[in-house]
């Protein structure tokens, strides 16, 4: 058995989960390093939260094992795992103080007062509460009610913490400050973390590896850097990305991707009669029609602050150019668009994989 504070591996063994007909994970094998920060990234239904609640004991698999460390604790009660969770709704008790919420877990064991005291202090410091131990839950904000939450799962010192979408609750200000909390209190703790999140933001900005999951099965796993510009199909490419990756429809033919009736040199050769071309906002430039690859009609124009989303139609597709700041074209200007070879993305549109 791991000892509680040790840094423990954790890993899904073809896994596999259905409520009814329905599968919610197909062969989901993932093995998570010691002291890692892991991200399981995916949309509404993907399996993400099946897999972390049948991690924590909160369901039981239909198929494969579970182990923390060397043991296998599929079949091992939620209090024997050694494991704390945070949830998205905080579960605080409302009618103990933050200090009693946060000691909750030591009172369980019987520890001696001033053990139990000591440790509550360290893990409020560990979130900045000290100054509130003495308040209600009711007389918190979110950021700090889920502050307490944290509190409470560290102060336990367990092998492995799990996040249940901890931040979708909080206003983008503070979940961006919560952020920069969670990834220091990792970094500080080094105890290995599976966090749950629909957020790219969140995924990208948090995790050591990203997981990204859709229909319950494990689409990509690697560093955060690898999948945004290494994306293994269209569906990584597009769920990764702000704004999201373009995408124009046309064929592949030798090394040039037909599109309308113009070529666009690629780095990729082969016959793809339904493929597709992505490419990320950043990547491309607006230009002179007579300089650039494609040329369209600008369907709208966003101000954003540091840079202005320009997007041009083009036949059936839209594509989003990310231009200065102080870009000056209006709506149904005529505009190019530059599309490097170098920033392109084939994939085949019939099953989703990249060309390479």
């Amino acid at each position: 058995m791991t000892a509680g504070g040790t840094k423990a591996s954790v890993k899904f063994d073809a896994l596999q989960k259905s409520f009814g007909n329905v599968k919610v994970l197909e062969e989901f094998n993932l093995e998570v390093e010691p002291g890692e920060f892991l991200v399981l990234l995916g949309a509404s239904g993907s399996g993400k939260t099946t897999a972390l609640r049948i991690l924590s004991g909160l369901e039981t698999p239909s198929a494969g094992r579970v182990y923390i460390g060397e043991r296998d604790v599929t079949e091992v009660l939620p209090k024997y795992r050694d494991i704390s969770m945070v949830f998205q709704s905080y579960a605080l008790y409302p009618h103990k103080t933050v200090a009693e919420n946060i000691g909750f877990p030591l009172k369980v064991k019987k520890l001696k007062k001033a053990d139990m005291d000591a440790a509550i202090l360290d893990a409020a410091k560990q979130v900045q509460l000290e100054p509130l131990l003495e308040r209600y839950p009711r007389e918190l904000s979110g950021g700090q009610r889920q502050r307490v939450a944290l509190a409470r799962a560290i102060i336990r010192r367990p092998s492995v913490f799990l996040m249940d979408e901890p931040l979708s609750n909080l206003d983008a200000k503070l979940r961006g400050h919560m952020r920069a909390e969670l990834k220091h209190m990792q970094g500080t703790l080094g105890i290995t973390t599976i966090y749950v999140t629909h957020d790219q933001i969140e995924a990208m900005t948090l995790a050591h590896r990203v997981a990204v999951l859709e229909k319950g099965v494990l689409q990509q796993l690697a560093s955060p850097a690898e999948i945004y510009n290494n994306p293994a199909n269209l569906f990584v490419a597009q769920f990764i990305g702000s704004p999201a990756m373009n995408v124009i429809h046309g064929e592949l033919e030798g090394n040039s991707f037909l599109t309308n009736g113009v070529k666009v040199k690629t780095k990729v050769k082969g016959k793809v009669p339904q493929a597709i071309a992505g490419v990320r906002p950043e990547d491309c430039n607006v230009t002179a029609p007579s300089k650039a690859t494609l040329k369209g009609q600008i369907y709208t124009t966003e101000l954003i602050g540091d840079h202005t989303l320009v997007t041009v139609n083009w036949g059936s597709d839209q594509i989003v150019v990310k231009a200065h700041k102080d870009f000056d074209g209006k709506q149904g200007d005529e505009v190019g668009v530059m599309l490097p070879p170098e920033n392109l993305y084939i994939f085949d549109e019939t099953n989703g994989e990249r060309i390479r």
